[in-house]
């Protein structure tokens, strides 16, 4: 059974999404947690270009009231909207499919080849496989299996 966590995270998402996209907004994640005894509803989101904090601030409006009226949360909380940032959580097959050539940072559910942790490019997905390239070995990652990916960020000198 999912925990109360997820059942939120689910149903603010299958109501706040069509809401985003009439807004050109991308949903890219949701976190719901108790953080210093308080209950925070994080959503990042995106658009083409960036989102702006002025772009994070009418979203909080958009869906801010939308949230509270259909009565998700049985409790206070803190709605938070920002940006995904540069270490951009990638969940969806196309936040991986525009994420050719980046380096990416993926954490397994189960050891692959012994490790649960793998850091290189992401050179290719296809059919449910994703392909870093880890010092030129080719490593093959089933995306069923992954816990958690981001991109990692690299400074340019």
């Amino acid at each position: 059974m999912p925990k109360a966590a997820d059942l939120v995270i689910k149903e603010v998402t299958l109501l706040i999404e069509p809401v985003l996209e009439g807004m050109d907004v991308e949903l890219v994640d949701i976190e719901y947690l108790s953080e210093q005894g308080r209950w925070v509803l994080r959503i990042y989101v995106d658009q083409e270009g960036g989102i702006t904090l002025d772009g994070c601030a009418r979203v909080s409006r958009e869906i801010g009231d939308l949230i509270d009226v259909k009565d998700i949360l049985q409790h206070e909380y803190v709605l938070e909207v920002s940006s995904p940032g540069l270490n951009r959580p990638l969940r969806k097959e196309k936040d991986f499919l525009r994420s050719f050539g980046n380096k990416v940072k993926v954490r397994m559910v189960a050891p692959v080849k012994g490790r649960r942790n793998f850091t290189g490019y992401l050179r290719d997905y296809r059919d449910g496989i994703l392909y870093l390239d880890i010092n030129n070995d080719l490593v093959p990652l089933p995306r069923a299996d992954v816990e958690k990916a981001n991109l990692v960020y690299e400074f340019k000198n």
